[in-house]
């Protein structure tokens, strides 16, 4: 049996103090939403953080609304569960309400939260794994090692990411509220993640996230998030595909987004998306159009997105669904389905 090292609990019951303790805790203190992510990281003596200040008696970052201008604010302590069920956001921002529907399973997504999936920590085949294990290996650049097992002679760590919500918040222009004791920002969540694996977010120590905001989508707005895994439950994604699609009356692409997660140690925005689909008849009058901009889609994104051995999960094989993926999740965006997850 895996045991939690030592630690002391701090549960405050307002942002202020959760703040205030952080700053005095000092830097290795760390904050618990859900638990799902930060608990079997401390059994496997990924972090062993001296506090642990818990956020569950904090009322006020469980919420979900939607302000006059239209922008729809999510707490970051909301449940996934409470996510993917919301009637806002099912109606307005499908891609998010279906990314949360396929995070782990149902206990997971009730215990886990929005702002926890967000700041998930990279994973990867050779850090997920006990001390002991890590330690016949020789350890690696994310802990406690000097060598990449995934790169050779690799000078930065390539663990991904793989917050099935990430992406989704991507194509939509969110944007994450940060709180610390000096006061509060706002960072797109595009600008929040940078491509290392050892740490892939721009959060300052003794900062707590307290909040996800959505611009007001698109009125013929179009969202699909697909999820490549081996079970249909529990797994982390060994692919995820992000769809946004804002469509006129008649059906004609008038923008587009696709966001891909589980390559590498940030999500993968693919160039060209809107380029390629602005202008196209979506409708099935559109004939062989539409069929045929999909393609091109699909090929870019094969072009641009190359899975590394750096999840379980043979890593051509995850290459050769990137099209597949990309191609499902656009259609299931036009057609107001999803979300995609069958291998």
């Amino acid at each position: 049996m895996l045991r939690l090292p030592p630690f002391r609990l701090e549960q405050p019951e307002t942002l202020q103090a959760a703040l205030e303790l952080l700053a005095a805790a000092g830097p290795q203190a760390v904050v618990l939403a859900g638990g799902t992510d930060l608990l079997p990281n401390m059994k496997h003596e990924l972090l062993q953080p001296p506090v642990v200040v818990a956020l569950s008696r904090v009322p006020e970052l469980s919420s979900i609304r939607q302000a006059a201008d239209g922008e729809i604010v999510i707490g970051a302590m909301t449940p996934l569960a409470a996510v993917a069920a919301s009637p806002l956001v099912r109606a307005t921002l499908p891609a998010l309400a279906q990314a949360a529907s396929l995070v782990a399973g149902p206990q997971l997504r009730r215990r886990g939260t929005l702002g926890g999936n967000v700041l998930l920590d990279t994973r990867c085949q050779y850090i997920n794994q006990t001390h002991f294990w890590r330690s016949a290996l020789g350890f690696c650049l994310k802990k406690d090692g000097t060598a990449c097992h995934v790169v050779a002679g690799g000078s930065r760590c390539v663990a991904a990411a793989s917050a099935d919500s990430a992406p989704a918040l991507m194509t939509l222009g969110a944007r994450l509220e940060i709180a610390g004791v000096a006061g509060r920002r706002q960072v797109p969540i595009d600008a929040f993640f940078v491509a290392d694996g050892i740490r892939n977010r721009k959060l300052e120590p003794g900062e707590i996230l307290i909040a996800i905001r959505i611009p007001a989508p698109a009125a013929g707005h179009r969202g699909a998030y697909g999820k490549l895994r081996e079970r249909g439950s529990i797994d982390f994604p060994l692919l995820g595909v992000a769809a946004r699609l804002d469509l006129s009356p008649a059906g004609v692409c008038e923008d587009a987004d696709l966001v891909l997660t589980a390559l590498a140690a940030a999500p993968r925005r693919v160039a060209g998306v809107a380029e390629a689909l602005r202008g196209v008849v979506t409708t099935p009058a559109s004939g062989s159009d539409w069929v045929a901009a999909l393609g091109k889609v699909a090929a870019m994104a094969r072009r641009q997105c190359r899975p590394l051995p750096n999840i379980p999960g043979d890593h051509e094989w995850r290459s050769e669904m990137v099209p597949v993926y990309v191609r499902r999740t656009l259609q299931a965006a036009v057609a107001g389905e999803g979300p995609v997850h069958h291998v």
